[in-house]
């Protein structure tokens, strides 16, 4: 290796062609899934966009225009209108998710629908599995209740199946009843402070406790990819690292030791602290979420589960 002067790095980043022709990741709206939320009534929001809740007829119009806008795959989450201890309302034939599916599935054939498949959008106290006795979540007996969501959703016309309850056993439950249906295991989910803008728009916060005895620490990546390589052993499609910024780390980790797919959610806080901080003047929007997003493409994921996918589509038309 020659080194300077003769070695002058800066040559190759004179122009912009030139910095396109060698930039070593790339990102573009086919690496994003844009998450959305349907519910029985509409709600706006106007500080944070990605973050409004959908009717059944406004998801097929905001699905209209992201087809349109070169997004390919969204995942839905969805808001019932009542709400008990087990979450029937998430494997209903009814439910809001199972509606929303049939009204997209016949009328965008091309669209790739993923679904969130977990109970706490739909407990009345807001875990993400059945509780037993001892109000502590029954991991084995919210298996046959998360493994009916997924079918229900399938039945229904999803695609792929995206299991986030992180009960131990779940992948397998769900493989053995959809044995050719594609599974995102959010593998590593950790228990993050990144997620009070989601647990906002899905009305999702536990009514007591938190969900520690479930979701990962965060200050373990051994244990990560000991669950990945679970949902391996299991039957998983894809795995996904959840948060993604603060997780870069476990995202590079996860990638050097599988090769399957692999799947980074950027996660409602992130999106909130940027919103925040280009509301007060203090950074470029555009530049820090591209940057963001970039940064998590080039820690080693394919897939990047994003509000601002159509944010980022409108801008690169």
């Amino acid at each position: 290796m020659s080194s300077f002067p003769v070695t002058r790095l800066r040559r190759l980043r004179r122009t912009g062609a030139l910095r396109d022709l060698v930039r070593e990741t790339s990102l573009s709206v086919d690496d994003l899934v844009m998450p959305l939320f349907v519910a029985p009534a509409a709600l706006r929001n106007e500080r944070l966009p990605g973050l409004g809740r959908h009717t059944v007829d406004s998801v097929v119009r905001e699905c209209d225009e992201l087809l349109a806008l070169g997004i390919k795959a969204v995942i839905l989450f969805g808001l019932p209108e009542a709400k008990d201890e087990e979450g029937s309302g998430a494997w209903i034939d009814d439910g809001v998710v199972q509606r929303a599916l049939r009204a997209l599935r016949p009328r965008f054939p091309e669209l790739i629908l993923l679904t969130d498949v977990c109970l706490c959008e739909y407990t009345s106290h807001g875990h993400c599995g059945v509780l037993g006795s001892d109000d502590e979540v029954d991991n084995d007996a919210s298996l046959e209740l998360i493994a009916r969501t997924a079918v229900s959703h399938v039945e229904a016309g999803a695609d792929v199946v995206c299991p986030s309850d992180m009960m131990d056993g779940r992948v397998g439950a769900i493989r053995e009843l959809l044995p050719q249906t594609p599974i995102v295991a959010y593998s590593a989910k950790y228990a993050s402070a990144f997620y009070g803008p989601f647990r906002d728009v899905a009305d999702a916060a536990p009514a007591f406790g938190d969900r520690r005895g479930y979701q990962m620490d965060p200050g373990n990546v051994r244990e990560a990819l000991r669950e990945c390589e679970q949902d391996v052993a299991e039957g998983a499609d894809l795995l996904m690292v959840k948060p993604a910024l603060p997780y870069l780390d476990v995202i590079r980790a996860v990638r050097d030791r599988f090769d399957l797919p692999l799947a980074a959610y950027n996660v409602s806080g992130e999106y909130a602290m940027v919103k925040a901080a280009a509301a007060a003047g203090d950074l470029d929007e555009r530049a820090a979420a591209v940057e963001s997003l970039t940064a998590i493409r080039r820690a080693g994921a394919d897939v990047v589960l994003t509000y601002w996918a159509k944010e980022f589509a409108q801008w690169q038309s």
